[in-house]
């Protein structure tokens, strides 16, 4: 039975749970928040950080600033031990709402729940926020109108290595000739940067080489092995769990250096190195979430927060980690977009039709970004209907043995003008095959009435 088999039987099986619609926005007060948490299984170690920080910046909203335009956030959290099946479960068991109050968005915190809740996000219509995953073609939001593949997609992670790569070796003129190996969690996760490897390396001449590791990749001689064999300048590691500190591990041994290795968005956390020990300083890794407490708003949530014991987190030491930060960044997101769809509808709890509404409408500008105090830390973004990625840049992180620094010169923008026109080419596909009639910027606003 196939992932998306048993998530469909466990949406059946679940239906007792959503009686009723969606509910509207009616007379409540407060604005629910469902948290599909995963704190224990086999991912608690990136999921209990990344809960904290989307719990802590909750508080932050309503401790500190009142809310969001004096409305209020409540939420409870359903655990999925980050399985497909009880994530669909907790999407339909609080899809309906709570207490009066609508689901203005959900967070599934997972590739294959993501795609799992695609077309049931569409019925529902409630907005999928997928920061740094989730389907790259859901860019086109007149294809995908409820599916936000927010910061960061697979594609421009992928074309984001490269350009730091070219910056490394003097220009994207010099690429050519250039080898990098991909090194890959073998699922349709580590898939999927092929097809934009492939085409960047028609586009600028590098050796595009591709080099599987099965599921979860505790043993990789043979794959450094060939590392070793074919000697690449740079190797772009796409790991995920163990696979990461084993590859960086088993690179020492072989010889490869690790300040060649890129790690992707979910190969460059604190959990990804510390388990390597003392090889994995100057590791490197590209993300859409940048480590550290330097930023204000973190100050802002240590001060208010942390210090008054009020944070959600279990290790102090991960205040300011990457999955930490990465959970502080895509709930900056969620609420900005209900506050400007509150501009609007009106400073009330929103529905999710109207969060679509305010996503589409998202500009987080340099301005707005320091107002926030988020000033570095998230990347500017607009999004619209035609782009429901908003951003397409990462910055880069090197290990120092104790944390991560920021090495790159800023944000790392991806091609997104080279890839853009082929994302949009693979959503047309996707609606031809569903028959899906694509929305217009009209027939959208028109629909927002």
């Amino acid at each position: 039975m196939t992932i998306l088999t048993r998530a469909i039987r466990a949406a059946a099986v679940t239906a007792s749970f959503a009686l009723a619609a969606p509910a509207s926005a009616g007379d409540a007060k407060e604005q629910y928040f469902p948290l599909a948490t995963f704190r224990v299984g086999a991912y608690a170690s990136s999921g209990i950080p990344s809960w904290a920080g989307v719990i802590d910046y909750l508080r932050y909203i309503n401790e500190v600033e009142g809310g969001i335009n004096g409305v209020k956030l409540f939420w409870d959290e359903c655990e999925t031990e980050w399985a497909v099946e009880k994530g669909v479960e907790c999407y339909e068991r609080v899809k309906g709402g709570k207490n009066g109050s609508p689901v203005a968005v959900f967070l599934p915190h997972g590739d294959p729940v993501s795609k799992a809740l695609t077309e049931k996000s569409v019925a529902d219509r409630i907005p999928l926020i997928t920061t740094g995953y989730g389907r790259t073609e859901a860019i086109d939001g007149r294809v995908f109108p409820y599916s936000f593949t927010v910061l960061f997609s697979f594609w421009s992670e992928a074309s984001s290595v490269v350009n730091y790569i070219a910056e490394q070796v003097g220009g994207k003129d010099k690429l050519k000739g250039v080898k990098i190996a991909t090194i890959y969690h073998d699922s349709p996760y580590g898939k999927e940067t092929q097809t934009p490897l492939d085409i960047l390396s028609k586009e600028y001449g590098f050796e595009n080489i591709q080099i599987p590791v099965p599921h979860p990749g505790n043993d990789q001689s043979a794959q450094w092995a060939r590392v070793r064999q074919i000697k690449p300048d740079w190797v772009f590691l796409r790991g995920w769990g163990v696979m990461t500190p084993v590859a960086i591990k088993t690179a020492a041994k072989t010889g490869f250096p690790v300040n060649r290795i890129i790690g992707g968005i979910w190969s460059g956390s604190e959990e990804d190195v510390r388990p390597a020990g003392s090889v994995g300083k100057g590791y490197l890794a590209i993300t859409p979430f940048p480590a550290g407490q330097d930023f204000e708003i973190l100050k802002k949530i240590k001060a208010e927060i942390v210090d008054k014991n009020r944070s959600d987190l279990r290790d102090p030491k991960s205040f300011g980690s990457v999955y930490y930060n990465s959970g502080i960044i895509e709930t900056i997101i969620a609420v900005e977009a209900i506050r400007t769809a509150q501009g609007r509808f009106g400073n009330r709890p929103i529905t999710g039709e109207e969060a679509q509404w305010g996503l589409e409408h998202l500009v987080l500008d340099e301005a707005r970004l320091k107002q926030i105090g988020a000033e570095g830390l998230v990347q500017p973004l607009t999004l619209s209907i035609k782009d429901h990625e908003g951003g397409g840049a990462g910055k880069v992180l090197q290990w120092d043995g104790a944390k991560w620094a920021i090495v790159s010169n800023g944000w790392v923008k991806s091609d997104r003008e080279l890839l853009l026109p082929l994302i949009y080419e693979r959503a047309a596909a996707y609606a031809k095959e569903k028959g899906i009639v694509p929305r217009t910027a009209e027939s959208a606003e028109a629909s927002a009435r």
